[in-house]
């Protein structure tokens, strides 16, 4: 009997291959990463309304504009002032221990109003109609019924 099959290494397996899976856009375009910085689309307008008092207390709170000179790839069209700008959003950094100091700050602040919530909720805890109770279960062998003794 003749040996007329070919290689396994030779076969191509083009219908298991993956098929490609679609992911849509981005909304707004995503800039370099840079070392030590932390980005945040910053809110300028809205439905057409300007929002300065948004933009001022994000820079008290740190957040600089970022310069299209610095991020030329995130420019889709011209802007008069200089700083990246998307569909009445602003591009903003601020260093990155800032921004963890930020959160962290923040993080407290939520842990001590869950810790208030709870301790108003438990004020109103009595022994005799507990607001939680403690339900254990236990499992014991043998004295049970049917075990042949009188």
């Amino acid at each position: 009997m003749a040996n007329n099959r070919t290689p396994r290494e030779l076969d191509s397996r083009e219908k298991s291959s993956t098929r490609a899976v679609y992911q849509p856009a981005a909304t707004l375009p995503t800039p370099t990463p840079q070392d030590g910085y932390k980005f945040r689309w910053v809110a300028t307008a809205v439905l057409g309304q300007d929002i300065p008092t948004n933009v001022s207390q994000k820079r008290r709170d740190g957040w600089e504009p970022v310069k299209a000179e610095d991020h030329p790839e995130l420019m889709l069209q011209g802007n008069a002032s200089g700083n990246v700008e998307v569909g009445g959003l602003m591009l903003c950094k601020i260093p990155t221990e800032r921004a963890e100091a930020r959160n962290e700050y923040y993080e407290k602040q939520a842990q001590d109003q869950m810790n208030s919530v709870d301790n108003h909720f438990m004020r109103n805890n009595d022994a005799r109609m507990p607001l939680f109770s403690e339900r254990k279960t236990s499992v014991s062998k043998g004295g049970g019924f049917g075990n042949g003794s009188k």
